[in-house]
């Protein structure tokens, strides 16, 4: 058994005088602080405890034991008050993982930001467009966009990500502007390969939902190998606005369908568990809602 739990199981015993007066501390049942005192003696090789169901005392052997206990327990949450004491301000190394176009075009900018506010910390950045497992790789906090799976991870919502259909004017001008979903049928579009709905999108509109299958002459694993296409007037591209927000600001980009919406994404910062966060993720997390509030920087100035 834990030994800790052991020792805290006997010293508590002694403190409060009985088993269940000592469960109630430690939050188990009176049956598991017996078994733990039980191991505890099984160990040593000595009774601790003269117990009745009237009364319990101390052996010779509790009384020599029950101060050394004490103090071990007294040095160990010492020892846990200075850790946590050390762990105010964030340092170290934080591992931090994101999608590759988001990580490029906002992410790297938020963490070089966090790095000045906190100088005895440094980040370790891994930009993929995989769901990586946080634990078995070594990761303390990812952001992820899009549904989240069900899972055993934290889940803090940063901000909105609305997608959006557009197209260069180039492209507009030599194949015309597409006033409908179904429109789209006779245009090429241009694909995300990792995209969870496939080659289907749902077009919310003032009357309803339209469901279409998109073709085109190009699929890609990178949005901004998409956007780079749409850009150079090869096709119609459906995209986060934290990727093609700047093409439409700029007018580079027009924005398709106005009346027509699809599932608003949203940004998280996943991690492990919220009992003992660390202080380097709990201020990053922290951080990262403060400079991602809505409307987010890639909405701004959006119509």
């Amino acid at each position: 058994m834990d030994r800790f739990a052991e020792l805290s199981a006997f010293v508590r015993t002694v403190e409060r005088g009985s088993q269940t007066a000592a469960a109630r501390d430690l939050g188990v049942t009176p049956a598991m602080v017996g078994r733990y005192v039980q191991s505890l003696e099984d160990r040593l090789g000595t009774r601790l405890l003269h117990r009745t169901t009237q009364r319990q005392s101390l052996t010779e052997a509790g009384m020599a034991f029950y101060p050394r206990a004490l103090a071990v327990l007294e040095q160990l949450e010492a020892a846990e008050q200075v850790a946590a004491a050390g762990q105010a301000e964030p340092r170290g190394v934080l591992r931090v993982n994101g999608p590759m176009a988001f990580g490029v075009r906002h992410l790297a900018a938020a963490v070089a930001a966090f790095c000045e506010l906190h100088p005895q910390l440094s980040v370790d950045l891994a930009l993929n467009d995989r769901v990586v497992d946080l634990v078995e790789e070594g990761f303390d906090v990812a952001l992820r966009i899009g549904r989240l799976a069900d899972s055993s991870l934290v889940a803090r919502r940063l901000a909105a990500c609305r997608v959006l259909a557009c197209a260069a004017p180039a492209y507009l001008a030599r194949h015309g502007t597409p006033r409908r979903p179904e429109d789209l049928r006779g245009h090429n579009c241009l694909i995300y390969a990792y995209a969870r709905h496939g080659r289907v999108r749902v077009f919310h509109g003032p009357h309803g939902a339209v469901e279409l299958r998109l073709s085109g002459s190009i699929t890609a694993n990178s949005g901004e190998a998409l956007l780079a296409a749409a850009l150079a007037g090869h096709g119609i591209v459906i995209e986060p606005t934290f990727i093609v927000g700047e093409a439409l600001r700029e007018g580079r980009l027009v924005r398709l369908l106005p009346d027509w919406r699809f599932e608003e994404l949203a940004l998280h910062a996943v991690y492990p568990s919220a009992r003992h966060l660390s202080p380097k993720v709990r201020s990053f997390v922290d951080f990262l809602v403060a400079r991602f509030r809505d409307p987010p920087p890639w909405e701004r100035d959006l119509e």
